[in-house]
């Protein structure tokens, strides 16, 4: 297996932003995240070993959002900053979901609640600024001109260098307009996009990444491993008994566990035996070998998990086998 000290990630371009990013950004979804039982996943020393076994990778890029652990993630991640250089990373955050329970103002993209999450955004940083600053989800409530004239504040006040957006489900015409708004108006656009890419999840295949590519905007999947599905944990006789808790959902099950995405598995476990990887490394690999894709998003619970995630940047595969993987399961936008 290799070790965190022989691997030297690659920083590419972030879009046309002019700065550069690591090849493999680091996702912190899981930092404070408590379970059913009430544990919390991973706490502040775990996650601590892990934004050091990513920086010792060579990572600079970090991405979290305002309520994952319920603001304990950026806590931790500003009390880990403390003790470094600031301006050597790349940190991201994340802004839509609610945050008060019978406040519906306090959820979305309304300016007063953009406004309000920004400053307790950065205070729980522990810095001035954030380098990307997304939108967590679409929100059809305010009117787009309003969220970027909102947004382009927070970068007029130095707050937020650059904007993002993130989605579930493609919605690129609903990017086009703002950046087109935006543009219009002299303020500034979304550079980045956080949509969720596998190669399970193919959705954005065809107008979005087309859109991102003539926009030059970064794109930085999410759920690269398609929740888990592509380490290799399940197979079809007793997909339900892998050892993570989302194989318990049904959702799940009808989403990932089907004949289709096991007949994909076949050809991603022949690619990982030819290049000596895990079944996991190699579906990274093809995300970062994808024409469109600026640099997926891992995480990981142990820093033995981060360090094979990271190990990706370190594999080479070949055009066919690049084609034999997309080809495994045509996107709905085959060919594109």
């Amino acid at each position: 297996m290799t070790e965190i000290e022989d691997i030297d990630m690659e920083f590419v371009q972030l879009g046309g932003t002019g700065i550069r990013t690591s090849e493999l950004q680091f996702g912190t979804w899981r930092f404070g995240k408590e379970t059913e039982e009430g544990n919390v996943e991973i706490g502040e020393t775990r996650a601590h070993k892990l934004l050091d076994a990513y920086a010792d990778a060579g990572g600079r890029y970090i991405d979290t959002a305002d309520v994952y652990g319920g603001g304990e993630s950026e806590r931790w991640i500003g009390d880990w900053l403390a003790d470094r250089d600031r301006e050597r990373y790349t940190i991201a955050s994340k802004i839509f979901w609610q945050i008060r329970d019978g406040d519906p103002n306090s959820r979305g993209t309304n300016r007063k609640n953009i406004r309000h999450r920004i400053d307790a955004l950065l205070d729980r940083l522990g810095t001035d600024y954030v380098d990307v600053l997304y939108i967590h989800r679409w929100d059809d409530q305010t009117d787009a001109r309003e969220l970027m004239k909102t947004l382009d504040g927070l970068v007029q006040d130095g707050k937020v260098h650059y904007l993002g957006a993130s989605t579930l489900r493609p919605n690129a015409w609903k990017v086009a307009r703002a950046n087109e708004i935006a543009r219009n108006e002299g303020w500034e656009p979304f550079s980045v996009l956080q949509p969720r890419y596998n190669l399970v999840d193919r959705e954005i295949e065809g107008d979005y990444l087309e859109m991102a590519r003539h926009q030059d905007l970064a794109v930085c999947p999410w759920s690269p491993l398609g929740q888990g599905f592509l380490t290799g944990k399940y197979d079809r006789e007793d997909g339900l008994t892998g050892d993570s808790r989302v194989a318990e959902s049904s959702r799940f099950a009808d989403a990932y566990l089907t004949e289709e995405n096991f007949d994909l598995h076949d050809e991603l476990d022949a690619v990982a035996d030819e290049v000596d990887a895990s079944p996991a490394q190699t579906a990274l690999a093809w995300l970062m070998h994808r024409d469109g894709v600026t640099a997926p998003i891992v995480g990981a619970r142990t820093t033995e998990q981060l360090e094979e995630n990271l190990a990706a940047a370190t594999i080479d595969l070949s055009e066919e086998q690049v084609e034999r993987l997309t080809e495994a399961k045509g996107g709905p936008y085959a060919g594109l």
